[in-house]
């Protein structure tokens, strides 16, 4: 990590177009001001946390969802025709194979 001093109205650049600057101290705080493209997000630490946790929900219910509906979709398929329901469930038929 790397440890930079600096005093109030004092910037820091990063890269070409990151700017912080210390804007107010007060005590033990530090206000900063930052500077960035839009295309880049800025976050308290404890918020891009959140958001990646949110982020992760919603990706694992998606998951969840697709797996749901294809165990339901395969819960909802019928025999194919000569075939009984413990043959076909069981997998000794498939429409990938033919039994002579």
């Amino acid at each position: 990590m790397l440890v930079l001093s600096r005093q109030r109205d004092e910037t820091i650049i990063i890269g070409d177009d990151i700017e912080i600057t210390i804007v107010d101290i007060r005590g033990e705080k530090v206000r900063l001001g930052i500077n960035a493209p839009p295309h880049i997000p800025v976050h308290r630490k404890e918020v891009y946390e959140a958001i990646k946790r949110e982020k992760q929900a919603a990706k694992d219910a998606r998951g969840k969802e697709g797996i749901d509906t294809k165990v339901k979709s395969l819960a909802d398929r019928k025999p194919h025709e000569g075939q009984t329901g413990a043959q076909y469930s069981s997998g000794e038929y498939s429409t990938n194979q033919r039994n002579y």
